[in-house]
């Protein structure tokens, strides 16, 4: 599926033959590769998730009804600062992180102001950011739900709380390594990192509701406020 996930949204590609680029075209060179299949759990959304969210909430109307708009993915860099730059390694390592979990190139952001309590500088550079929408955030969350956190050290489920008042939700990771396409035995330091899932026309109780549809793994020993 990371696979999947990081070629959604290309342009179509033709099969190469087995004598490379350079050599004569094969009988199935001119081959276009086709459609990549439905997000799973864009299709699960579509099919009922929707559905149930307008039924508990009395939204008969679907344009009522919330939509997982982006999710952002933050790293935080600003602590490694030497002077004024970024360590190659520290910078490389980070947006390696990004681009294989997914699939899309990061953005590296400098700080707008100066903070001396975190040894920040306005114009350095403090923090790589992804954000992702339509089917790469559908694949990107499948992966979170079924593959990250269930790798989680001593996993008992992601709190109900972390919602702000349209809705949207954010939590945290302490390490890279959670995620199966990295491999913690080739990189050069342990990092965590911020995800924010972002909705449009929501509320902390219809999103929760929308992602506990969805397979997100809240804690069950913690009541919904």
């Amino acid at each position: 599926m990371a696979k999947e996930h990081a070629q959604q949204g290309t342009k179509p590609e033709r099969a190469k033959g087995a004598g490379g680029g350079g050599g004569k075209k094969g009988k199935h060179d001119d081959a276009p590769v086709g459609p990549l299949p439905e997000a799973r759990l864009k299709a699960l959304f579509r099919e009922k998730v929707d559905a149930s969210v307008g039924e508990k909430f009395g939204l008969k109307n679907p344009m009522q009804r919330p939509r997982l708009k982006t999710i952002t993915i933050n790293v935080n860099m600003g602590r490694h600062l030497e002077g004024t730059k970024l360590p190659p390694l520290v910078r490389q390592t980070v947006l390696d992180t990004l681009v294989k979990i997914s699939g899309q190139k990061p953005v590296v952001i400098k700080a707008k102001k100066s903070v001396s309590n975190f040894k920040v500088r306005a114009g350095y550079e403090t923090s790589a950011m992804v954000t992702l929408r339509r089917d790469r955030m559908w694949y990107f969350l499948d992966r979170l739900i079924h593959l990250a956190t269930p790798r989680i050290k001593d996993f008992r489920g992601l709190s109900p709380k972390a919602f702000d008042k349209q809705g949207n939700y954010s939590m945290g990771l302490t390490e890279q390594g959670v995620f199966p396409e990295i491999n913690m035995a080739e990189v050069n330091f342990t990092h965590g990192m911020n995800i924010n899932l972002q909705f449009s026309g929501s509320t902390p109780d219809m999103s929760r509701h929308l992602l506990t549809e969805l397979g997100f793994p809240f804690r069950k020993d913690e009541k919904n406020n």
